[in-house]
C-alpha cells in the first residue's frame, strides 16, 4: 500500500464556508486582524473560556445572566460596541481583565467563521501570534486540514491569506501534505513576502491604521509569541491539554 498523503485546503472568507468542505476535517479559523488574536491572547492570559456569538443581542443576553462572570468583547466596523467591556484590541485582554472570567465575543467576521465551521472534527483558533503551535497541533491530528480565513465582510483578505501561508510553510517543513491550488497560492504568496510587508497593503490593515491602532497591528503581526492553541467545541473555546483526536 502507498503512503496516504493528507490534504490542505483553504476557504477565503466566512461567507464561502460550505459544510461539505469542513465535515470531519481539522479546521483552523484565522482572523488575525483581530478576533482570533484576541481569543488566543485572552486564553493565554488566564481566561476560563470564550463563547463566540454572531449577534450583539445574543452576547448581551448571555452576559446579563451573570455580569461578574462574563466579559463582553468585540466590534462592529472595527469599533467597540456600545455597552461592551472591551473592544477588539488584543492589548485590552490582560490577565487583570480576563483571568478566571468567561469572554463573550462577537465580531464582524471572526465569530461568523468559527460558528460556520461547526461539523468539523476539530476547530482550532489561529493567528500569526500562535501560528507555529497551530501547525504542530495540526500535524499531530493527522487529518485533512481546512484553513478558514474569516476575510472582511465576505471578501478576500490579504492578512488572513498570508497568515495561512505561514502556517502551511510551518507544516510542510515537518510533514508532506497535498495542497489544493488555493493553499499552494497562499504558501507561494507568503514565500514572496516572508517579512510580512505585503500584509500592510490589506484594506483591513489600512482601516485599523486609520483608527490609529498601530500598536494592535504591531502585536497581531508578531509571529509565534504564544505557544498555545485554543479549540472550539460545543459552543465554547477552551485550552485542552490534549486536542480531540
Amino acid at each position: 500500500m502507498g503512503v496516504i498523503v493528507m490534504k490542505i485546503d483553504l476557504i477565503i472568507s466566512a461567507d464561502d464556508i460550505k459544510k461539505g468542505k469542513v465535515i470531519d476535517k481539522s479546521v483552523v479559523v484565522i482572523d488575525m486582524l483581530r478576533a482570533t488574536s484576541v481569543i488566543v491572547t485572552a486564553m493565554n492570559n488566564g481566561c476560563d473560556e470564550v463563547i463566540p456569538v454572531v449577534t450583539i443581542e445574543e452576547a448581551l443576553s448571555i452576559a446579563d445572566k451573570d455580569r461578574e462572570k462574563y466579559i463582553l468583547g468585540g466590534e462592529r466596523k472595527a469599533l467597540k460596541i456600545e455597552g461592551f467591556d472591551c473592544s477588539n484590541s488584543p492589548l485590552e485582554y490582560t490577565s487583570q481583565v480576563v483571568a478566571n472570567k468567561t469572554l463573550i465575543i462577537t465580531t464582524s467576521n471572526g465569530t461568523r467563521a468559527i460558528k460556520g465551521s461547526e461539523g468539523a472534527r476539530n476547530i482550532l483558533i489561529g493567528a500569526l501570534i500562535n501560528a507555529k503551535a497551530v501547525a504542530e497541533k495540526l500535524i499531530k491530528l493527522n487529518n485533512d486540514i481546512v484553513i478558514i480565513n474569516a476575510g472582511t465582510y465576505g471578501q478576500f483578505s490579504i492578512d488572513d491569506f498570508i497568515c495561512s501561508g505561514y502556517i502551511i510553510d510551518c507544516i510542510l517543513k515537518e510533514k508532506q501534505f497535498e495542497l489544493t491550488d488555493i493553499a499552494k497560492t497562499a504558501h507561494y504568496l507568503y514565500n514572496k513576502s516572508p517579512n510580512l510587508e505585503f500584509i500592510k497593503s490589506a484594506s483591513h490593515f489600512k482601516r485599523i491604521e486609520e483608527l490609529k491602532l498601530q500598536e494592535d497591528l504591531k502585536y497581531c503581526c508578531k509571529r509565534d509569541i504564544i505557544g498555545r492553541v485554543p479549540e472550539y467545541k460545543e459552543g465554547r473555546i477552551r485550552l485542552f491539554d490534549n486536542l480531540s483526536e
